[in-house]
């Protein structure tokens, strides 16, 4: 239990209420306190009825309690919290708009394509990002094939490929991923380029105050492991 209490303090902001709001999700539909029928993204119920929390909630459920959702949230927490670490442990608010953005994205993107739920074309946005932001990274995949950390998102769209998966979804996440670092570590170090994606003042001063955690350890930065969507629910 203090290792589990331990994990849960070092957890980063944004990374805990994501995770946080994924299983209570989850554990409600367990329950039959809620039906799936009540979280997935529906455009016309959004907008003639005002279920606007789907607009969240799509974004939030790996589907029912089984292995393939322990996989899943598992391997979202990981590199939800690797790259909040790294890169925005100090630029909280910089994280949420990152959220926003490809969020609103990914909204736009399923109304045309009929996406239900959208929680694994986020969690392949963040690996996505992520593996940009590491290139140097060797990644062990189920001890079967070591690759550089860049060609991660491609290793997960093969095997979604063998496995029969939709790809759509992993497209989907790489596309929106590669959008947002193109705009946000590529485009500002053009010459004449600048940043385009800029988080509002309001949201810095909102959260870019958090507090220091003296016990607070990240995750390591070797051995760590790769992942894939399997089980994508569209």
């Amino acid at each position: 239990m203090d290792i589990i209490a331990q994990e849960i303090s070092n957890t980063p902001p944004v990374t805990s209420a994501y995770i946080a709001t994924c299983l209570i999700l989850t554990v409600a539909v367990q329950l039959n306190l809620i039906s799936p029928f009540q979280l997935y993204f529906n455009p016309s119920l959004i907008a003639n009825n005002f279920q606007l929390w789907r607009l969240v909630t799509s974004f939030c459920f790996f589907g029912s309690f089984n292995f393939s959702f322990v996989f899943n949230i598992l391997f979202a927490y990981r590199y939800c919290r690797m790259l909040e670490e790294t890169w925005y442990s100090t630029k909280t608010a910089d994280f949420i708009m990152m959220f926003l953005f490809c969020g609103t994205l990914t909204l736009i993107i399923a109304f045309f394509v009929n996406m239900l739920f959208l929680s694994h074309v986020l969690t392949m946005m963040l690996v996505y990002v992520w593996s940009r932001r590491n290139p140097l990274v060797r990644l062990n995949i189920f001890g079967i094939i070591e690759v550089n950390a860049p060609y991660l998102p491609w290793v997960f769209f093969a095997f979604s490929f063998l496995l029969g998966n939709n790809m759509m979804v992993d497209l989907i996440g790489i596309f929106v991923g590669h959008l947002y670092y193109f705009l946000e570590d590529v485009y500002p170090n053009q010459v004449n380029g600048f940043r385009i994606l800029r988080t509002p003042e309001f949201m810095k001063y909102l959260f870019n105050r958090r507090h220091i955690n003296r016990g607070y350890e990240p995750l390591p930065e070797v051995g760590r492991p790769g992942g894939f969507d399997w089980n994508g629910q569209e």
